[in-house]
């Protein structure tokens, strides 16, 4: 099943995630529908909180072997080495910037059998992994970079919200005068 995808200026996105308490049939399903969401979305990554579940749960396929669900992740170490490359978010659709993170990263898990794992990543790999788990503190990748463009598009998603607020309220009020001509009428013919 496609989810909704929870987008900025939703302040959803900036709560942190709560540990999940058992890895049952439910946790998978939810699993799976986030891999159907995060390749009809063509993302490489997809953390709960991004389809509205304060979960510490994220999904990741870096399209080159690495398929994998983290539930509960801890990255146990960084490399010192880091590495700057351009970051998007289904989040903030359509917005890109150059993010420097660590290059290498070590992370223990839960898989979707609950059973523990502990993944070596470095590259793109690695990459994904990190903006992920920092969804589960509420952190974008946004805060990590530019402090001046990241008020902009902060912004601008605001006033994107907002615009799209007051067509929904006019097109609500518009469909409440239909209804109530229509109402007049059949009250008329009575």
């Amino acid at each position: 099943m496609i989810l909704d995808v929870v987008t900025l200026p939703d302040e959803f996105l900036r709560q942190k995630s709560l540990p999940v308490e058992d890895v049952n049939d439910e946790i998978r399903t939810l699993i799976e529908n986030m891999y159907e969401t995060m390749y009809e979305t063509d993302g490489v990554g997809l953390a709960a909180v991004q389809i509205g579940k304060l979960l510490r749960l994220f999904v990741v396929d870096d399209q080159n072997g690495h398929k994998m669900a983290f539930i509960n992740p801890q990255i146990i170490s960084t490399s010192s080495e880091t590495c700057e490359i351009e970051e998007g978010c289904l989040s903030i659709p359509s917005i890109y910037e150059a993010i420097v993170r660590p290059k290498n990263v070590t992370v223990q898990a839960l898989n979707e059998k609950g059973k523990p794992f502990t993944v070596e990543a470095d590259g793109f790999f690695a990459r994904i992994i990190q903006h992920e788990y920092d969804h589960l503190d509420g952190v974008l990748y946004i805060d990590r970079g530019d402090e001046d463009l990241k008020n902009k598009i902060v912004l601008n998603f605001e006033k994107k919200a907002a615009r799209k607020a007051e067509k929904e309220k006019i097109k609500a009020a518009k469909q409440a005068r239909i209804a109530a001509k229509i109402a007049a009428k059949q009250a008329k013919k009575g």
